[in-house]
C-alpha cells in the first residue's frame, strides 16, 4: 500500500495511534494519499471533512494526511482541539515530523508524531469515563 512504509511499520503506526488514544478522549487518524495532484491542503481539507470533522463528541479528532511522492505532510485538528491548542503547537509539530521525512525516517517521524499529539490530547481531553473509540485507527489509503 505504501512505498514509504513496511507492512509491519504500518501496523506499529495503529499501535502508536491506539496508545496515543488511551489516556484521552481525542482521536487520531492517518490518511496516505498516493493519486492525487494539485492543491494537497484542499485534498486533505476534504480527506478530513469525510473522516473526522464533527464526527467525535468533542470535535477533538486530529488528520495526518500526507502525500510522500509530493513530499507534503497536512496536519488538521477539529475544532475542539484547535481551540484549545493553537496553531504554534501544529506548526511545530509539523517541522519536527518533516525534518525526519527529510531525512527518509518516515516512520519514525510519524510515530514521534502521533504520540506527540496523544500527549497534546491528553492535556486538554483526558478521559473522565469510559473511552469509545469513535473513529477507527487504521491507516487510509487513496
Amino acid at each position: 500500500m505504501s512505498n514509504y512504509l513496511t507492512d509491519h511499520e504500518m501496523a506499529s503506526l495503529v499501535e502508536a495511534i491506539q496508545t496515543a488514544e488511551n489516556h484521552s478522549t481525542g482521536e487520531i487518524r492517518i490518511h496516505i494519499d498516493s493519486h492525487s495532484d494539485g492543491d494537497n491542503a484542499a485534498i486533505a481539507f476534504e480527506v478530513f471533512k469525510k473522516m473526522c470533522q464533527g464526527q467525535t463528541a468533542e470535535e477533538n479528532a486530529v488528520l495526518f494526511h500526507l502525500n510522500f511522492d509530493q513530499q507534503y505532510l497536512t496536519i488538521i485538528g477539529d475544532t475542539g482541539i484547535h481551540r484549545k491548542v493553537k496553531q504554534g503547537f501544529w506548526d511545530a509539530l509539523h517541522d519536527r515530523t518533516t525534518r525526519f521525512f527529510a531525512r527518509g525516517d518516515y516512520f519514525l517521524g510519524l510515530e514521534q508524531a502521533v504520540l506527540e499529539t496523544g500527549l497534546e490530547l491528553k492535556k486538554h481531553f483526558p478521559v473522565t469515563g469510559e473511552n469509545h473509540n469513535e473513529l477507527s485507527n487504521e491507516i487510509t489509503f487513496s
